[in-house]
């Protein structure tokens, strides 16, 4: 059973209360094109930890059964596990603000230019293969079972995900040791003063404890100190690697080649010219945010498209269904091009509508192939009527109704 499909119905329950209470404020804490961004990162995310999930069974499952040790799961060695992750993730989350590698895997999370719980999901497509490669492999060395380690991996993860808040300020004594969103805010803010701080996801006594601890004082900046300036999931998430990428290829020397992926960040290779002062982080008063001209009628298509998405994602990643692997992979490569679509839409890209309706049709049917192969349906039933229309309108409305625009001030979703 995948944890994270159980999970998921929450997450996205609380979002829309957010986006509810936004809406009835008026105040502009959704801007639509960043919130479709999200979302569209999130959904693409949920593919990746399919594959994340094969390899923790497969690889933590061989570290079980050749370890001495034996945990039992009950409630009492679950909260233990718990803290227990929380310790190391501390240091994974630490490590991933101060390595090239370990940034690249990161960064994306923190790409965003906003803060409320669509941010939550603005997920890295490799953060967690390498949270369960490089760190958590020690719970199971130490006793757990690769089940358990999974499950509360997701659940500390949705502890987490209420921090991406703007909306409840600071909390009292309950912030003496457990993360509030205001932590969470000074962790995701750019302003010099709060770069590299509150790196604890559960409880804060880590940060406190080991140095890393900022208060929440001068209003929170949020984003990278070199925004990716694009809605495109793929070069949000790849940015860094490529920038490391193109490093190591001019680096003169092989050594620096090699080690330009274990450096600390802002480390340059002998003979590159150094980064300039925007590593040390502005405020509010400095930050331009990036906003992009979309197509015309492209608001409320997308958010069509958005809910679309949420079933197509909940059927991907639902492990009760009888679905093999390559459907899964079938399906997870439609969602990515739907996510890319959206981006371009979103930026008005001469190549988005071919795009929205190549991917439309290729989403129809990888799903019908998907569904009716492994015999959850037949080609003459309602599905395959639904999914006619859906693409059907898809296709017209692209063709149609998606057009050029000149530039206008950025709208929020709520």
């Amino acid at each position: 059973m995948n944890i994270y499909a159980l999970i998921t119905p929450l997450v996205i329950l609380l979002l829309l209360l957010e986006i509810i209470v936004t809406w009835r404020l008026r105040n502009g804490k959704y801007p639509f094109q960043d919130t479709v961004t999200n979302l569209g990162t999130g959904i693409a995310n949920q593919c990746v930890n399919l594959a994340v999930a094969f390899f923790v069974y497969k690889w933590y499952g061989f570290l079980h059964e050749i370890t001495p040790f034996h945990i039992p799961f009950t409630w009492y060695t679950g909260i233990l596990l718990l803290l227990l992750q929380d310790f190391v993730f501390y240091w994974f989350h630490r490590l991933g603000h101060t390595i090239n590698i370990f940034w690249a895997a990161h960064m994306p999370h923190h790409s965003s230019e906003e803060m409320n719980l669509s941010v939550g999901i603005r997920a890295s497509f490799t953060q967690r293969l390498f949270q369960f490669l490089f760190f958590d492999w020690i719970l199971v060395v130490v006793g757990f079972s690769p089940d358990a380690v999974y499950a509360i991996a997701a659940i500390h993860l949705l502890l987490a995900y209420w921090h991406h808040t703007a909306y409840i300020n600071k909390m009292g004594w309950i912030e003496k040791l457990f993360v509030t969103p205001s932590h969470h805010r000074v962790h995701h803010g750019v302003n010099p003063q709060y770069l590299d701080k509150n790196f604890s996801e559960f409880l804060i006594v880590w940060d406190k404890w080991f140095g890393s601890f900022e208060p929440e004082g001068e209003e929170v900046c949020y984003g990278v100190t070199h925004p990716p300036k694009t809605w495109n999931p793929i070069y949000i998430n790849f940015q860094f690697w490529k920038q490391l990428w193109d490093d190591a290829v001019a680096a003169p020397y092989f050594w620096d080649k090699i080690r330009i992926w274990f450096m600390p960040l802002g480390w340059r290779p002998r003979g590159l010219p150094p980064y300039g002062d925007s590593a040390l982080g502005y405020n509010k008063s400095q930050q331009v945010k990036y906003e992009s001209t979309p197509f015309s009628n492209s608001k409320a298509y997308l958010i069509v498209q958005v809910a679309l998405a949420m079933v197509l994602i909940f059927i991907t990643i639902n492990l009760s269904l009888p679905l093999a692997y390559y459907h899964r992979v079938l399906l997870s490569a439609a969602i990515f091009l739907m996510v890319i679509s959206w981006s371009g839409i979103l930026e008005g890209k001469n190549w988005a509508i071919a795009l929205e309706i190549f991917r439309s049709v290729f989403m129809g049917g990888a799903l019908l192939y998907s569904l009716t192969d492994a015999g959850i349906t037949t080609i003459d039933s309602w599905v395959t009527i639904i999914t006619a229309l859906v693409v059907g309108f898809n296709v017209f409305y692209s063709s149609m109704y998606l057009k050029v625009q000149a530039y206008k001030k950025e709208e929020s979703f709520a």
